[in-house]
């Protein structure tokens, strides 16, 4: 159990690094949109219990707002 408790972490921290390197070359706006959605989609699931149209609408909400910031 505590092998598979490392993988994962493991796995989960090369996949915020790759994420996050993958941001370098973005304007802000790019920025502001990804942020936007990101928050957005996490909001839309929360608040609609995890449903997929919930989560995809709040991200693309979100999308929207952090676009026009």
């Amino acid at each position: 159990m505590m092998t598979n408790t490392r993988t994962i972490a493991a796995s989960l921290a090369a996949c915020v690094v790759l994420g996050l390197s993958g941001c370098a070359n973005m304007s802000e706006r790019q920025k502001s949109t990804a942020i936007g959605a990101g928050v957005g989609a996490v909001g839309g699931a929360i608040l609609t219990g995890g449903s997929a149209a919930g989560t995809v609408g709040g991200a693309a909400i979100g999308g929207i707002i952090g676009h026009e910031k």
